[in-house]
Order: structure tokens, then sequence, then C-alpha cells
């Protein structure tokens, strides 16, 4: 204890060098707080998005679905596939969908699309982010409703308004030609271009009665859950319950692209953390190495008069401690203000985004507002991180305090 408050009278007898210190641990903490709360926010919500325009976070579906996919392979029994999910722990909501191609024809043109066929009882905006983007008229409200909901673009590409025909053809689980007439009924727009051009919405019993589908067939079963990091642990529960015919996958297994960039910017972000606390140590680390040299024949007397190498360096040790922790609160206290109003109430980006003209990654689009938030081990990481390398920082500083040489040092003047 008296190491400790001597080393704290010690680091005030040069009050601007501290000072100065403190601040560049303190701003090095808080830009790499702001930086990891901006992408552990950033990528859960874009992760959350992609599951809501998606299969989910994990998604159920047949094991060659992936490779070759087609209305062929479907899965069976998704009464008890969501059952089985919903008895999961991390489970919070499980849904039943139908993924395919379709063609639309109109009495002007004709194009492919992306048919997503659903249950609008099942379904809410916490797990459809389709009902989010509703232009005009309304959305389904069962799973039978006549009507077809198309993308904003891939209306106007075909030349039809609300109320217009559609004569739609898809391949059925036998592989023959079917097809079904509906009036346009909604009219989405989602913000990511390549959606808007493909997007075609019907309900889940319409499209299994087209098909051919049974009750209790689909494509896929979607899984959603309270935190998406989750994912890896849930499917391999969910397979080690289920048969061959059936396979659990996460959102990165289906969608590799998105797992990819996602993994490139947040190693990209790392790096530059990195590089901040290299800084950063490199400025403490200084200040430490000259506060032990301008003190050489100090550090001589303390050695002469009974002071052991051991207890002084103790005594340096103590001063990157107490750098280290009124850092770490200097850190807290900059951060909390510009952290909880980011949190809150986000940054509006629709006007730099509206330059742009794509705001999306492989379909998935970006929300304009931008917030910020951190996982609570993510902060844990960035405290211990600053409390380590201000330490490491005060290693070879105590080491040369200890090893002064007394007599020579006492006669330096």
């Amino acid at each position: 204890m008296r190491l400790a408050n001597i080393a704290w009278r010690n680091l005030w007898r040069q009050k601007r060098r501290t000072i100065l210190t403190l601040i560049s641990i303190a701003f090095g903490g808080f830009l790499a707080i702001m930086m990891t709360a901006m992408q552990d926010r950033s990528w859960a919500d874009f992760i959350d998005t992609a599951a809501r325009m998606g299969g989910g976070h994990v998604r159920v579906q047949h094991p060659d679905y992936l490779e070759t996919p087609s209305l062929k392979k479907s899965v069976g029994k998704t009464a008890e596939l969501r059952a089985l999910a919903e008895a999961d722990p991390d489970v919070e909501t499980v849904v039943e969908r139908i993924f395919g191609q379709i063609m639309l024809s109109t009495a002007t043109d004709s194009f492919g699309a992306a048919l997503i066929g659903y249950d609008p009882a099942a379904e809410t905006e916490e797990t459809f982010r389709f009902m989010d983007g509703l232009k005009e008229g309304a959305m389904f409200e069962t799973a039978s409703d006549p009507g077809i909901i198309l993308g904003k673009k891939l209306a106007s590409n075909l030349g039809v308004e609300m109320g217009g025909k559609v004569v739609y053809t898809l391949m059925d689980k036998e592989g023959e030609i079917v097809a079904g007439l509906a009036r346009v009924s909604g009219i989405i727009g989602t913000g990511a271009g390549s959606l808007d051009s493909s997007l075609t919405l019907l309900p889940i019993n319409v499209v299994r009665e087209t098909l051919g589908y049974a009750a209790d067939e689909a494509t896929h079963v979607s899984v959603f859950l309270a935190d998406g990091r989750n994912s890896d642990a849930v499917a391999k529960r969910l397979n080690e319950q289920m048969d061959s015919s059936q396979r659990a996958m996460t959102w990165a297994d289906a969608s590799p692209d998105i797992a990819g960039f996602i993994a490139m910017k947040i190693g990209g972000a790392i790096v530059m953390e990195i590089i901040i606390g290299l800084l950063i140590l490199a400025g403490i680390f200084n200040t430490l190495f000259i506060s032990v040299m301008e003190r050489v024949r100090e550090f001589g007397i303390m050695l002469a008069i009974g002071w052991s190498p051991k207890q002084v360096f103790g005594l340096v040790m103590f001063e990157s401690l107490w750098l280290a922790l009124v850092g770490l609160v200097m850190t807290v206290c900059i951060s909390w203000f510009p952290y909880k109003s980011l949190a809150e109430n986000g940054i509006d980006m629709s006007e730099v985004y509206a330059t742009q003209d794509a705001l999306e990654i492989s379909g998935v689009g970006f929300d304009t507002t931008l917030h910020i938030g951190i996982y609570p081990e993510s902060l844990a990481v960035i405290l211990c991180a600053i409390l380590f390398a201000t330490l490491s920082a005060g290693l070879y500083p105590a080491y040369k305090a200890g090893r002064v040489p007394p007599v020579e040092s006492i006669k330096l003047v």
C-alpha cells in the first residue's frame, strides 16, 4: 500500500506530462469503444435484416437445396420441425416459408423473379422485413388470401399497377410447369435495387396448392434467435436431433458472400484498433521511460538506503497501474454521453445513401439510420487491453529502474 501511495504522488510531480498521457489513453479507449460499438451494432442489425429478408438466423431445408435450389427439394412434417426448433432455449420464433423462382407475365412484358411464400398469421415485423417496406396496398392477412405482392421496380418493369392482373408460372415438385393468376394487392420498396426488381410474395397456402405440396410441406423452416451469434450452436443442436432428409444451416452457411464481407470489415476494424493501440502504447512507454531516466539519481539513493530492486520495480509498475486505472475511468466518462446518444438516436444517413446507386449487399439493404451498440464482452476486451497495454509499457522502464547502479547514479547531478 505504501508503494501505491508513493507511486500516485510520483505521477503528479510532472502534472502536464501525466495529464497528456491520460488524455491519450482515454482518447484511444474512446476510439476503440466507438469503432467496436459501430461494428457490433451495425453488423448485428445487418444480420438480423438478412435473416428477416431470407430464411432466418438458422434454416432447416433439404440437404441439397443450397447446392441446387429447386422447389422439388422440400421438407415435410414442418409442424414437427417447428416444435423441435421452438424447444431450443435460444430460439424466439419459427415460421415456414417457400422459396423459389417464378415467371411473371402481363399484357406488356414478362420477367423472372424470386418467390417467397409465407404465412401472414405466423409472421411479424421482427421476422418478415418486407412488412416495413409496403408502399401501396396491403399485406396478406391469411395464408390463403388472393392477390400477389411485387417489388416496386418489378411492378414498374412489368408495367402493372395496383389491381392489375399478373400470370405466374413455376415448376412444381414433379417438374411440371404450373400456372396461376392473381391481381396485384401490394407493392413493396425495400431500398435494395436488386430485390425491388425481383421480389414476389404469395400466401403460403396458395403456393402449396399450386405446387402440389402437402399442408405440412415447405422448402424452409426459418428459425429466428434473440442473438444471431448463437446460430452455429442452434444449428448443431438441431442437426443432432433431425434425420438425414433435413439439414439445419446458419445464415452464414446460406449466404457466404455476406458472411465474408462482414468478416472482412470486422478484420479491417480490428487492424485499425491494433494500430491505434500501438501508437498509444508507444506514448505511454515514452512517458514512463523518460520519467525513469529523469529519476536515475533518485532510484540510486533509494537502493543505497535499503530499497530492493523488486521494490523499485514495483514502484514504477504501480505508476503504470495508476495510469491505467485513471485512464480507464476517463475513457468511460468521455465515452458515456456520445455512446448513449448514438445508441438511442443514431445518425440519419439517408442523405448520404441517397447519392449511392445501391444500398445493399447481396440483396440485403442497409438501415439508413446508423445506431451503435457494444457487446459486453467486446467492452471487457477493450478495457482489459488498455490495462494490459499500459502495464506492459511499464515493464521495461520498471526493469531499468531496478537495475540502476547506486554508486554511479548518486554521483549524477
